[in-house]
């Protein structure tokens, strides 16, 4: 895979594709199916939306199935919360950088699904 996005052509949103990849991330699951359901072409942009919907996804549901689980589940909760702010960060960040940043399993998924 391609280190940057730099030969990944034009994205059918108007913007550079560094600049969807990372808007992509930015309201988690909401964005990346909004940028899958509007990208066709710029397979970086779909990568990183793709990413972003099943990552994000897969920690609301986490939060939802722990909010349910009393104390234990609550402080859970919190310190999966904070990983997942540092985590949505660093996304954001490569994607603007032009990287193809592979999360471990999601990333494979990502991959073949965008």
């Amino acid at each position: 895979m391609p280190m940057n996005c730099q030969d990944q052509g034009d994205s059918d949103t108007g913007l550079p594709a560094n600049i969807a990849a990372l808007l992509a991330y930015l309201l988690g699951v909401v964005s990346g199916v909004i940028f899958l359901v509007i990208e066709k072409n710029n397979k970086f942009v779909r990568f990183h939306a793709m990413q972003s919907a099943i990552t994000f996804g897969a920690i609301l549901i986490t939060t939802i199935i722990l909010l349910l689980i009393p104390v234990l589940g609550w402080i859970l909760n919190g310190i999966i919360g904070l990983a997942a702010l540092i985590l949505w960060i660093v996304l954001m960040l490569k994607a603007y950088q032009g990287e193809w940043i592979k999360l471990p399993v999601i990333g494979d998924i990502a991959e073949k699904k965008s």
